[in-house]
């Protein structure tokens, strides 16, 4: 949960500096790219988990 929160304040104090630099936001700009996102990493943690369950 530490992880979580700390990834959080992270990810905002990013999302600040970037705007008070008038740079562009380092991330997907809409819903449909944050969950392509998630769509990959969830993609690899059922790969780990088919590896773990037939190769032992």
């Amino acid at each position: 949960m530490k992880e979580i929160v700390l990834s959080i304040i992270a990810g905002i104090a990013v999302g600040i500096l970037f705007r008070f630099l008038k740079l562009p936001i380092p991330a997907p700009p809409v819903l449909s790219g944050v969950l392509g996102i998630f769509g990959v990493y969830f993609g690899g943690v059922i790969a780990d988990w088919v590896l773990q369950q037939f190769v032992k």
